[in-house]
């Protein structure tokens, strides 16, 4: 069903003429209606809210739809693996299964999660700097297409675990010495952090040479991640380089053609107005031809090329909704708005600076726009979800606040501070809506609690 459909049969009676699109950040299928509600994915926000209580996310499983189509039409002949870590649950991981998508874990929870709703093992992907001994026998046990070795000590427990009649298929992780993404906690494709092995002093090479050591694992490809919230196509073209030089470097010492290279994710979308997200397309185009040259360049095969987007498919899908609790002018005149959510359900302005952009829903302003600082419910003077909302002025407790592009890395990333409980999540899709994680309440955190509390002696 097509937005002006969606419209006619949503609106309530509201002229098409009326509604408009709101364009980026938001995704195609949302719009402001003439009352100053938002449709999206053919439902009322307000209805949303009123019906599952805030704070609230939802998801549209059009553009999530959508997004995994673009990278599968730009890449027919890749592996894309989403990568797991921006945001999982059983129905998501179903989505992108019917979508032909691969999946990258980065956890034996993350895993389990996957093998329960049925996503095929062999085009799973496990991740991860510690993985521990069950996390690795899982992966083994249950077929997992590939395994992303990260230290020397891993190659040795993967292969003593790996069964001779079933090789498990590996990658080494290279750090190529890349410097992307837009904070330094996320740059990984950087030495002198935890993540994989350097080019520099060798570790890749000696890395990729103890593989094929070993009889019981197959060396599939080098893997690299070079960071998050990537927004330029430069710094992928740099590891195409460096990796097939590594490529041919391991012919020419180990007599081995390597048939896979996995270039990550990290690809950037648009939180605010006017910033540009990373387009799969345009990334084809580039790295394809670069790819293919560099291997001419050493007379090796083209390898199969997998990437791992992970927040350029469910980010902009996802919408955050609060409910304005205060509102408050500071002596030095800064307009302060205390929202019922906060930090624990979205850590990433505090931990990155992150910045979005904020949107009145549910009723029509006249008022003149203004700046405030959208600010959390939790006992931190950093819980800042927006630093410089413009809203209406006259924005005041019980209104309803939304923040798009808020797929990724919000309800993955969710902590249980103050106990305040994780958001539920609803998945919306041409005018239906669903529950696709309920809110977690006051009877699920004493579920962790013992049945009877121990009794406490003093010495």
């Amino acid at each position: 069903m097509n937005v002006h459909a969606l419209i006619e049969e949503q609106a309530h009676g509201v002229p098409r003429a009326r509604a408009s699109q709101l364009g980026s950040p938001w995704p195609s299928t949302a719009v402001r209606l003439a009352d100053g509600d938002i449709l999206f994915g053919g439902v009322r926000l307000t209805e949303l809210a009123d019906n599952y209580d805030t704070p609230l996310y939802v998801l549209d499983e059009a553009e999530v739809r959508r997004h995994a189509a673009a990278y599968r039409s730009a890449l027919p002949d890749a592996s894309v693996h989403y990568a797991a870590k921006a945001f999982l649950c059983a129905t998501l991981a179903r989505w992108l299964n019917e979508e032909g998508l691969g999946l990258d874990v980065c956890s034996g929870n993350e895993l389990g999660l996957a093998l329960a709703a049925h996503f095929p093992a062999e085009r799973i992907v496990l991740h991860g700097n510690a993985k521990s001994e069950a996390e690795l026998r899982l992966a083994v046990q249950r077929g997992v297409g590939r395994v992303v070795v990260d230290s020397f000590s891993e190659i040795a427990h993967l292969a003593a675990l790996a069964d001779s009649e079933r090789p498990q298929g590996v990658y080494v992780r290279v750090v190529p010495g890349i410097e992307a993404g837009h904070h330094s906690a996320v740059r990984t494709g950087v030495d002198d952090q935890q993540f994989g092995f350097p080019l520099s002093d060798g570790s890749a090479l000696e890395a990729a040479t103890r593989v094929l050591a070993q009889p019981h694992l197959r060396l599939d490809g080098l893997h690299c991640h070079l960071g998050s919230q990537i927004t330029e196509i430069e710094p992928f073209l740099i590891a195409v380089d460096r990796l097939v030089d590594l490529l041919a470097e391991l012919r020419d010492r180990n007599g081995r053609i390597l048939p896979e290279l996995d270039l990550g994710g990290g690809h950037a979308i648009a939180y605010r107005p006017g910033e540009e997200p990373f387009v799969p397309a345009q990334f084809a185009a580039q790295v394809l031809p670069r790819l293919r040259q560099r291997c001419a360049r050493h007379h090796l095969p083209v390898p199969r090329l997998a990437i791992e987007p992970g927040r350029a498919i469910v980010g902009p899908a996802g919408v955050a909704l609060y409910r304005v609790l205060a509102a408050k002018t500071t002596p030095a005149g800064r307009r302060i708005l205390a929202v019922d959510g906060g930090m624990s359900d979205n850590p990433r302005p505090a931990l990155y600076g992150a910045e979005y952009s904020a949107y009145l829903v549910g009723r029509h302003s006249t008022w003149p726009v203004g700046s405030a600082r959208i600010v959390g419910r939790h006992c931190e003077a950093g819980d800042v979800l927006v630093s410089d909302a413009q809203l209406p002025e006259d924005v005041r407790p019980g209104d309803l606040i939304a923040i798009p592009a808020a797929g990724a890395y919000q309800l993955s990333m969710a902590s249980g501070y103050n106990l305040v409980g994780r958001p539920a999540l609803i998945g919306v899709h041409e005018g239906e809506e669903r529950v696709l994680l309920r809110r977690e309440g006051l009877a699920d955190l004493l579920s962790r609690e013992p049945a009877e509390l121990p009794t406490m002696h003093s010495r």
